[in-house]
């Protein structure tokens, strides 16, 4: 059903919108390259056509206008995925850059949730600066980053790549390695007290520290630096015992958010930054475990019947875990092809 055509009549292209991009850019774009690779050159075509009009890429694109109700912005996925994957001569990939860089540096006015100066002063966006989601947020843009090193190191742009890529590693200013856990941290680098990992967060406030989520979940919101993220866990082993928690605990969801739902554990199928975590037993090898929750997962969320679906679909991304699983693999980064 996802994405539509909203291009006028006599539009010798199509302009893609309804693109639930915090949503698609986990396993739906990468789908609809191996299916309909079509698509996502329209959809590159059309990020681009939003940032001429507008000054800037869409974080969700929605009867062709751009809602900024979510954290990051992930058409850079999209576009990096596209460039790495075919570096088709049909693009400016020049033009495309520019349009990246500009993005994920430059705050444009009536944006709510760039805050570009904080990142970079602090290297993560601290608690008590920014209007809440800070440890959401720094995990999200660090992956932004790390897709537009990949666009800068493919087209030369020395400079460019280094910068992104020491922003990629933003994500560590916010994990506790004592603990295992992503958690708030205030402007004079101090961990946010008392902490609770089964605490959820959403949108504004300053005691909020997640998006759709807990610290169960974003800690292991690292699909850039597996070997990093494994690191900051104290080696393969702990990192093993600590997903094994995830998947173990206390399956509650008091006070979380109407999108959370699906839980194994404090796994939220139902809501996508938890979608690549099951596969990272596989990375750290153990495939029977990816295997098991896998099985879990089609047996109890993904059913024939009016209310089989455990979450929303969220125009496509629940659907493309389940094609993907189904046939045995998946993208853990969904930039590249890994």
């Amino acid at each position: 059903f996802q994405p539509n055509d909203y291009s006028d009549a006599d539009d010798a292209k199509p302009y893609y919108t309804t693109l639930s991009l915090w949503d698609t850019f986990r396993a739906c774009h990468p789908w609809y390259s191996i299916v309909v690779p079509e698509v996502n050159a329209g959809a590159v075509d059309s990020f681009m056509r939003h940032y001429k009009t507008f000054g800037r890429l869409p974080v969700m694109s929605y009867g062709g206008m751009n809602f900024d109700c979510m954290i990051g912005n992930h058409s850079v996925s999209v576009f990096v995925d596209r460039f790495l994957k075919t570096k088709s001569a049909e693009v400016d990939w020049n033009d495309v850059f520019d349009a990246v860089k500009n993005t994920l540096m430059v705050a444009h006015p009536g944006k709510p949730k760039e805050n570009w100066d904080v990142y970079d002063k602090y290297g993560y966006f601290p608690y008590d600066v920014i209007d809440g989601e800070g440890v959401s947020r720094t995990f999200e843009c660090a992956y932004d980053d790390w897709c537009a090193a990949q666009m800068a190191k493919g087209l030369g742009k020395t400079d460019d790549y280094q910068l992104f890529m020491r922003r990629s590693q933003n994500w560590k200013n916010v994990f506790d390695s004592s603990g295992g856990f992503a958690r708030g941290k205030s402007s004079d680098g101090k961990w946010r007290e008392p902490f609770d990992p089964f605490a959820f967060g959403h949108g504004a406030g300053r005691d909020n520290d997640f998006t759709e989520g807990n610290a169960f979940q974003y800690s292991w919101h690292v699909m850039h630096d597996v070997e990093g993220l494994v690191a900051a866990m104290g080696g393969r082993e702990a990192a093993l015992k600590k997903l094994e928690v995830l998947f173990t605990a206390d399956a509650t969801a008091a006070g979380a958010p109407p999108d959370v739902t699906g839980l194994i554990g404090q796994y939220v199928h139902g809501n996508e930054p938890s979608h690549h975590v099951i596969y990272l037993f596989s990375l750290l090898g153990r495939p029977d475990l990816t295997a098991k929750y896998v099985r879990e997962v089609f047996d109890r969320f993904y059913l024939p019947k009016p209310d089989g679906l455990c979450g929303n679909d969220d125009c496509g991304q629940m659907s493309a875990w389940s094609l993907f699983s189904a046939m045995g693999f998946y993208p853990f980064n969904p930039c590249g092809g890994e």
